[in-house]
């Protein structure tokens, strides 16, 4: 590690750090190990053991000026944090909310046909992940939601992909026609 240390008229300060006065003890500590040709104990445990390169500059004939704050613009990389469109995730949010969405509204799946899984994220907060055949069309779903949450069965509502977000207004639509296999599908009351 490369450290600056700054002697000033009333202090010393390190790097570009705030000043720090001669008259404090343990300041005066500090100095006193780097007197001697010693690495001080803060610094030492500031690297964990590492190497300490101390340049020193000499500005006793002038008062310590705060340096002024230097753009430092983001030098690292950027990290994408989930994906464009959420994955579907096979663990449901407790076992009673599967046990409710198996219980309350059996899907009936040819086993012989292509199948894909939805995640249903209902406007209660609530999930449901359901099993369907890609011949299934949107109102199966929509029927889906209303079997297993009746409390929705009077409540005006629509069904929205994520991303891009598009309202699933044509409900004859199979489900790979809508090109939603595999995906989460929100529900939006109106």
């Amino acid at each position: 590690v490369q450290i600056l240390l700054k002697l000033w008229r009333n202090g010393f300060s390190l790097d570009d750090g705030e000043l720090r006065s001669y008259s404090d003890p343990a300041n005066a500590q500090f100095l006193e190990s780097v007197k001697r040709g010693e690495i001080p104990l803060e610094l030492q445990r500031l690297v964990h053991g590492g190497q300490v390169n101390l340049d020193m500059e000499d500005h006793q004939e002038q008062e310590y000026v705060k340096p002024r704050l230097r753009f430092k613009a983001f030098s690292g990389e950027g990290q994408k944090l989930g994906s464009l469109t959420p994955e579907i995730v096979s663990t449901p949010s407790s076992p009673e909310e599967e046990e409710k969405s198996i219980l309350n509204a059996p899907v009936l799946i040819d086993d012989s046909m292509p199948a894909t899984k939805i995640q249903i994220r209902l406007a209660d907060g609530s999930r449901l992940i359901q099993r369907f055949n890609q011949t299934h069309r949107i109102k199966h779903i929509r029927d889906f939601i209303i079997q297993s949450r009746p409390a929705f069965a009077t409540t005006d509502f629509v069904l929205v992909t994520t991303f891009p977000n598009k309202e699933l207004t044509d409900e004859s639509l199979t489900l790979q026609e809508a090109d939603i296999l595999n995906t989460v599908i929100l529900q939006q009351l109106k």
